[in-house]
């Protein structure tokens, strides 16, 4: 008999403490030793991880009033610029934002890790004034216990999976993927590749928005599609991606994180970003669920693109699958090129683990999505249009 279950028939038996969580690797042997059937029958949840740098991260922060009041138009954390074009005293702080006094070597990710760290910040504004909001100027210190709210909110995370970066150039690229070295002088890689959330659910079938999910240490949600969602990109035989496609917005509470799992990180002339840790359980409903999420690196590949060319659709030197990229060696154009991940496949592992004890404990619900991406939409470039061309 085919194997059918519900969110709520899962979620009464992780109440009884009866529910049997594994981890996205350890399905992959369930699979090659009981067969597809006989796990989904046996299994109750999945449960998968990353930890890569996410640069489309933020924090929303609502500061309080002072006495008298200020209509903040201009805000610094710690000198980083954050948009305060908001209300009175709320500010967005963007990862990728660079303070005014340090450049590179310190923005928005780290005043985001200093605050979850429960470290004092510095907060300066300034104000046009108004009858009701007088005040023009402020400075104080902020930590996450003095704020009223302080959430991150992720315009794009979780990757779905991502190219393989190479220059084959005669210079040196400081790129969001690492530094490149010239004549194809190594690969870099970001993906959690089998671990990956949205690799193991590929069609989107679970994960949706309203998830509950495992963000940065604290319990979050996916809020939305992420920006750049491509479902539409070329998929493998298994359904996979071959190149970045679905991506997460992602929501939770700041003042809940731990910064094992969310670190800031500056890359070699090219700016800041963020390490942020995402966890996302899979509930088996059913055998297709436990088909899709047994897939293993072997089996996920991805295509190797030239990063030394500027324009959008960039020349690529075919498809690799992951467990090659992981051997620390791949073949392009007859070289042998040194390969090395930009993210964190331990961590990855570590916060599937974690998860997996949460949903044992109990501690841990699934959320069914309200509602579902969807696989229709397409991605649309920038086009440049003059004046002239309206």
């Amino acid at each position: 008999m085919a194997v059918k279950k519900t969110y709520e028939e899962i979620n009464e038996k992780i109440r009884r403490g009866e529910a049997v969580v594994v981890t996205a690797e350890e399905i992959i042997d369930i699979v090659n030793e009981e067969g597809v059937e006989k796990a989904a029958q046996k299994v109750d949840v999945i449960t998968t991880g990353t930890f890569g740098p996410m640069c489309s991260t933020g924090a929303f922060i609502n500061f309080g009033h002072s006495d008298p009041p200020i209509k903040m138009t201009k805000v610094w954390l710690n000198d980083v610029p954050a948009y305060a074009g908001l209300a009175a005293v709320d500010a967005y702080i963007g990862a990728t934002e660079l303070s005014e006094t340090q450049g590179m070597a310190y923005g928005g990710a780290h005043v985001i890790e200093d605050l979850i760290a429960g470290k004092n910040v510095k907060l300066e504004s300034e104000a046009y004034g108004s009858d009701c909001y007088p005040r023009k100027e402020i400075v104080t210190y902020i930590n996450k216990n003095t704020l009223n709210e302080a959430y991150l909110f992720n315009p794009r995370n979780a990757y779905q999976n991502y190219a393989v970066a190479v220059n084959s150039s005669a210079r040196m690229l400081y790129t969001y993927m690492g530094t490149l070295l010239p004549k194809l002088g190594n690969a870099m890689y970001c993906s959690a590749s089998q671990l990956s959330p949205l690799i193991n659910d590929p069609f989107y079938r679970t994960i949706g928005i309203g998830t509950r999910i495992f963000l940065a240490g604290a319990q979050g949600y996916v809020a939305w599609q992420g920006t750049q969602f491509n479902p539409q990109q070329a998929r493998g035989e298994n359904g996979v991606p071959t190149s970045p496609a679905g991506t997460l917005a992602l929501i939770g509470n700041l003042k809940d994180m731990n910064t094992e799992f969310i670190r800031a990180a500056t890359f070699h002339n090219y700016g800041t970003t963020m390490f942020v840790g995402v966890g996302i359980p899979i509930p088996v409903l059913d055998a297709d669920v436990v088909e899709k999420a047994s897939v293993g690196d072997k089996d996920i590949y991805t295509t190797i693109v030239d990063y030394s060319v500027p324009q959008r659709s960039k020349p690529n030197f075919g498809k690799i699958s992951y467990a090659e990229l992981r051997s620390g060696k791949i073949e392009i154009n007859g070289k042998q090129v040194r390969t090395a991940p930009i993210s964190s496949y331990s961590k990855a592992r570590k916060i599937a683990a974690a998860l997996k004890e949460w949903v044992r404990q109990g501690k841990f619900f699934l959320q069914q999505p309200v509602e579902n991406f969807s696989l229709d939409q397409t991605f649309k470039p920038l086009e440049i249009v003059t004046e002239e061309e309206i």
